[in-house]
């Protein structure tokens, strides 16, 4: 590598030195002594380094560069750079092309370093002064963040302060380069130093069965009761976001919370047996077994007890229940972490278990859900997903009918829950009656990790989750290569494809410097989500041991965005509005599975594809193309491309189409994949029709999905929900000069 600077110092070489020039600008501003001999000594570890010439020759290269220098440049003081364009053009003049390649490539690298430096203090200078409602992509890259708070505003000092230090010192050149220049975008850039995993699918049961867990400020032991169930869920989630960049879930949310529900009709049954005894001056025994669970038989239960103890214990479990519900989704929607500058990224999966304590749970989560927050709000944490099952919950006949059919209206109400399909053919693959392990859950902003090269964690989604991801910016390969700037007739598919596995296997590389990484980090770093078992394996690791033999569960996830902008861009059309196209995009995301399926092989390590979430990145990878090829119509004429696979949103197409164009692409988006449907007016007066396209998904293979309609928000009393009217039904205001808002589902990564 290059080393020196052409100001101050000793060199490698003495030169003979003409008096012109006796002083230089640095680029700082400083004047110091010109000393010529740097020249040669820059020169010369540019030629060490290639192998191409040794000292002699760098101080030859050196004395034409100066005279040259002394020729052309007019100046008394020249500066730095003056010097350094003149010794690129001797280099380049030179039979030394490899060593003028390096050269250019060290002094642009210092360039950037020094650039990355000074636009750092741009960007901390709008933290502290801008307002996170301006347009300010810096205050709005997380809408999890309040920005203009003092712990915001720190969160952010320290991420962007971060990135520079990660491209700087921890990333290669090229690879810091593609992202800046908008090639490839590193998600969660400013936690690449920290050696952070994104997110993780956790199963209560292994922290709260076990004696329960520590915090780091405290042990807590096993809960004993649906209250200090949902408590300490919302605090399982809590501690482990504190140690994660991404989202954090629980996949069997019934499952898990209904022993607290079991251990709490026990204590009901006792306490009411007392009372009954008390008022009735009986004295029957006060033994309650621990195998006594709610909604036993009847008839076994009345041979033990009086029924109006039973229907007393029944109600005060039912209450507590909701209670419990209502407590952790306003936990979660109030709590912090990371210094108090957020809540939690929290999702739950439920609705499979047939249990009567885990039906119990789906109903009053259910119902929290649809009762809203202090203010009639719309929780957007947790972010629920309703897990679909034939035989469970999917037909009239099934166990948990009931509660599907309560799930699609209070989404019609409130924007969730979510539906993921273990019936899907690549879900359904690895499904086991009995084992939740087995059914397929997801991270609200669609992350799946499910498959495995690793068969004892191949199919299990408890205590996995992904490593980290980086998308691809699809449309520019599609502009540089397709039919829309005009220079070509055809699309140049063998360059497209080309130039795509470029930037696949520069991708790839990244993840797996970055994994290396992560892999050497210890389980004292991670004192909950390692040294409490939380990750799967993790639990046979001591505090100093390094992380890669778990780790390895996890996945690598390759993304993509604007998949609808690239077939516009490379053939004059989007998959929804042609049929050609619509084979292409297949063909496309197909070629990345496969690419990503060969790395599996390859490395053995669980690289998948993901249908990456828009975030900001749809509108960054937007605003750097429009500058650099202008407005293309259909490419780069709107704010935002289009998310992942989607058929763009603009574009008038029937729900049952959209499902059909979109479907396949679950299947090929291992990774993660969502499918929105847009309604409009409001569907809670239509459950029928929200129902049609929830079984259309169904039937069509969609692993994941969403409808979103039109959610309203008074700003003046916080209640959210759908405003028929021009009347606040919570506070009665009428709308004025203070207008009601459209809630946005930025929680859906929309």
């Amino acid at each position: 590598m290059v080393r020196g600077e052409l100001g101050g110092g000793r060199g490698l070489v003495r030169l003979r030195r003409k008096e012109m020039f006796k002083k230089i600008v640095k680029r700082d501003g400083k004047i110091v002594n010109f000393n010529p001999e740097k020249i040669a000594d820059a020169i010369a570890k540019a030629g060490l380094s290639t192998g191409e010439f040794k000292a002699d020759r760098a101080k030859a290269l050196a004395e034409k560069a100066v005279r040259r220098a002394e020729e052309t440049i007019k100046a008394r003081t020249p500066n730095v750079e003056q010097i350094q364009d003149i010794v690129e053009e001797v280099l380049m003049e030179s039979s030394f092309k490899r060593t003028a390649r390096e050269y250019i490539r060290y002094r642009q690298e210092r360039s950037r370093v020094r650039d990355a430096k000074s636009d750092l203090m741009m960007i901390y200078r709008t933290i502290s002064h801008a307002d996170a409602s301006e347009d300010s992509d810096v205050k709005r890259s997380n809408a999890n963040v309040d920005g203009n708070s003092a712990m915001g505003k720190m969160l952010q000092f320290g991420a962007e302060g971060s990135k520079v230090f990660t491209k700087t010192l921890l990333l290669e050149p090229e690879v810091a380069f593609a992202h800046d220049n908008g090639d490839i975008h590193i998600h969660d850039l400013d936690f690449y130093a920290t050696g952070t995993l994104t997110c993780c699918q956790s199963d209560p049961f292994v922290l709260f069965e076990n004696g329960g867990f520590n915090t780091g400020h405290g042990h807590l032991r096993t809960p004993t009761s649906i209250s200090s169930y949902g408590a300490l869920a919302a605090i399982l989630l809590q501690a482990n976001q504190n140690e994660q960049h991404g989202g954090q879930s629980i996949p069997n949310f019934d499952y898990a919370m209904a022993p607290g529900v079991n251990k709490s009709f026990r204590k009901a049954l006792k306490r009411n047996l007392a009372k009954y005894n008390k008022f009735t001056g009986k004295k029957l025994k006060l033994e309650v077994k621990d195998d006594y669970d709610f909604g036993d038989d009847e008839k076994l239960l009345a041979d033990k007890f009086p029924q109006e103890v039973i229907d007393a214990s029944n109600e005060d479990v039912e209450r507590e229940t909701l209670q419990a519900m209502e407590g952790f989704v306003h936990n979660l929607n109030t709590m912090h972490s990371r210094a108090g500058a957020q809540v939690p990224f929290t999702s739950i999966n439920f609705g499979t278990d047939t249990t009567p304590a885990g039906r119990l749970v789906s109903k009053y989560l259910l119902e929290a859900t649809a009762n809203g927050l202090g203010k009639g709000e719309t929780p957007i944490f947790p972010i629920s997903i309703f897990k679909v099952k034939e035989g469970v919950n999917y037909n009239p006949e099934d166990p948990n009918y009931d509660l599907f059919k309560r799930s699609m209206e209070v989404s019609a109400k409130r924007l969730f829950p979510n539906f993921c399909f273990i019936d899907a053919p690549y879900n359904l693959k690895y499904y086991k009656p009995g084992d939740y392990r087995t059914e397929i859950a997801t991270m609200g902003c669609r992350t799946r990790v499910f498959a495995s090269v690793f068969p004892e964690s191949d199919g299990i989604v408890t205590g996995r989750g992904n490593l980290s991801f980086t998308t691809i910016n699809l449309v520019r390969i599609g502009i540089k290569h397709g039919i829309c700037l005009g220079e070509r007739k055809e699309a140049d598919w063998e360059g497209f494809y080309r130039e795509l596995d470029e930037k696949l296997d520069l991708v790839k590389d990244e993840l797996l410097a970055r994994f290396e990484f992560q892999a050497n980090q210890h389980v004292r770093n991670f004192p909950f989500l390692m040294g409490q078992g939380n990750w799967f394996g993790s639990e046979k690791l001591g505090p100093n041991d390094t992380l890669r033999d778990v780790i390895k569960h996890g996945t690598l996830s390759i993304g993509f965005i604007g998949l609808a902008e690239t077939l516009v861009a490379m053939v004059g059309k989007h998959h929804g509005e042609d049929e050609d196209a619509r084979e292409l995009g297949l063909d496309i995301i197909t070629h990345m599975r496969e690419k990503c399926d060969a790395y599996c092989k390859k490395y053995k390590l669980n690289f998948s594809l993901l249908a990456t979430p828009a975030e900001g990145i749809a509108g960054r990878f937007t605003k750097i193309d429009r500058k650099e090829f202008g407005v293309i119509p259909g490419v780069t004429d709107r704010d935002f491309y289009t998310n992942s696979f989607h058929v763009p949103v603009y574009y008038p197409i029937s729900a049952f189409e959209k499902i059909e164009i979109e479907a396949p692409y679950h299947d090929l988006c291992n990774a993660g994949h969502i499918t929105y449907i847009e309604l409009d007016g409001d569907p809670s007066h239509n459950i029928s029709a929200f129902e049609a396209v929830i079984r259309k998904m169904h039937d069509e293979g969609i692993g994941y999905g969403s409808v979103n309609h039109p959610v309203d928000r008074d700003p003046i009393c916080g209640y959210s929900g759908i405003i028929t009217g021009d009347r606040c039904p919570n506070c009665g205001r009428l709308e004025g000069k203070v207008p009601f808002k459209k809630l946005c589902n930025c929680a859906k990564g929309e």
